[in-house]
């Protein structure tokens, strides 16, 4: 059953995409999610892999005489590979690769997916290659979801459409000093006629290894133009200070069509974004989810997919993540004692029996946590500094957006070893 409400959710996707393309002929593209009609005039169904770099109809599984003689390609220390180079209208229908289960964890960060669509300079795509198909720390994670799957954990699938109108191509660029080797297949769909009023598929990563006290992280920094922000992985690295105390307070804010100091859509904290409550235990639904949540070392990835509640921009949207905290006041004070900052935001103070009043605090001159403003036992908020990233899905009206390159390795990869992976694998 879960399979069928996975494709359902995936062909209401592909319809949303590609609603209104051919309406003067006899088939919709949309007809796609019915099983048993012909496919509408001018599809075929096309698989790129290195048993078939081109795609070329009839053109297969030749190599060692039919008998699978190229499973993989390699991919040498700082070289780019195309393994999608097509021309002409089509929609990639899906994206599969398994590598990597022996290469350094730290070398995971150097090694990413750019997809470029309509001869685009830019990419709309350059994300990590773990980060890009839903792993926030560069870990693998078995899980399914409507946009993004892991069976096993040992692989990786990403169902999302990605229509294009000229050309397409998808390149993995390998900076680590490890030779990649790269299984992979690409699913698509090439047309006779481009979906014209369709959008392009983009991501977008970043990552703060320390993040400004009080100041929100941009899951999405401000992007310009028409289109729809689908969802975001995203990952927390905590820091050693708060230790011990729960860190996912920080609401989402999702700024639109001209939005400044205030955002028009607004959460109410981290776990509630994703669907959950109360904290954040580690689960994957369709939509949303958490796959690593480590509270002994402060570790969380977790996605929230906006499929089912769209969310439309016509000018620009930015999304952004409170850096914000919970803890009672004798953690804050021994965070406090190993060096942590803390700035206190509100608190809860418990009156009669369940009855509780919310206090909010002077943030011009806040009071000093050592006060009897702050008695035993009353939980706070607080701000906190941690290492985040995340990585953004969004359609856009145009192939290339104004947003910033992908960050360098260093910044990609420092300090992946000892902070993850001696947890997490």
């Amino acid at each position: 059953m879960g399979r069928y409400v996975f494709l359902s959710l995936l062909f209401a996707l592909i319809c949303f995409v590609l609603g209104g393309c051919v309406a003067k002929r006899r088939y919709h593209l949309s007809d796609i999610h019915q099983f048993y009609k012909p496919a509408p005039p001018g599809v075929q169904t096309r698989w790129v892999s290195a048993e078939n770099m081109s795609a070329a109809k009839g053109k297969g599984a030749m190599s060692n005489k039919g008998a699978k003689g190229d499973a993989y390609i390699l991919i040498p220390p700082g070289k780019k590979q195309v393994i999608f180079d097509q021309t002409g209208p089509g929609i990639i229908t899906k994206i599969w690769s398994a590598n990597g289960l022996r290469w350094s964890p730290n070398d995971r960060r150097k090694v990413s997916i750019q997809m470029f669509w309509d001869g685009a300079e830019k990419p709309a795509v350059s994300v990590p290659l773990y980060d890009f198909f839903g792993n926030g720390l560069s870990v693998l994670s078995k899980f399914e979801s409507a946009l993004f799957a892991s069976p096993e954990g040992k692989s990786h699938n990403c169902f999302i459409p990605m229509p294009y109108k000229k050309s397409a191509r998808v390149v993995i660029n390998n900076q680590s000093d490890q030779i990649v080797m790269f299984y992979y297949k690409i699913n698509f769909l090439k047309l006779d006629k481009p979906v014209d009023d369709a959008l392009y598929f983009h991501a977008y990563w970043h990552r703060d290894t320390s993040t400004e006290l009080g100041k929100d992280f941009k899951i999405l920094p401000k992007v310009n133009g028409t289109g729809r922000f689908l969802g975001c992985h995203v990952g927390v690295i905590g820091n050693p200070w708060y230790r011990g105390s729960w860190y996912g307070e920080g609401e989402v804010k999702i700024y639109l069509d001209g939005d400044d100091e205030f955002p028009t859509l607004a959460g109410t904290g981290t776990e509630d974004y994703i669907g959950s409550g109360w904290g954040q235990g580690e689960y994957a639904n369709m939509i949303q989810g958490s796959l690593i949540s480590d509270k002994e070392n402060d570790l969380y990835s977790f996605y929230r997919y906006h499929t089912l509640d769209p969310v439309y921009f016509h000018e620009d949207c930015e999304v952004t993540i409170q850096q914000m905290g919970n803890a009672q006041k004798h953690l804050q004070l021994e965070m406090r004692k190993r060096g942590g900052d803390i700035t206190p935001v509100w608190s809860y103070v418990a009156k009669d029996g369940m009855d509780a009043s919310k206090r909010y605090l002077d943030m011009e001159n806040p009071p000093a946590l050592e006060s009897e403003e702050f008695p035993a036992g009353v939980s706070t908020n607080y701000y906190r500094s941690d290492d985040v990233c995340a990585t953004a899905y969004f359609y856009l009206e145009t192939p290339s957006s104004n947003l910033p390159d992908l960050q360098p390795i260093d910044i990609r990869a420092e300090d992946m070893d000892s902070k993850v992976f001696k947890f997490k694998k």
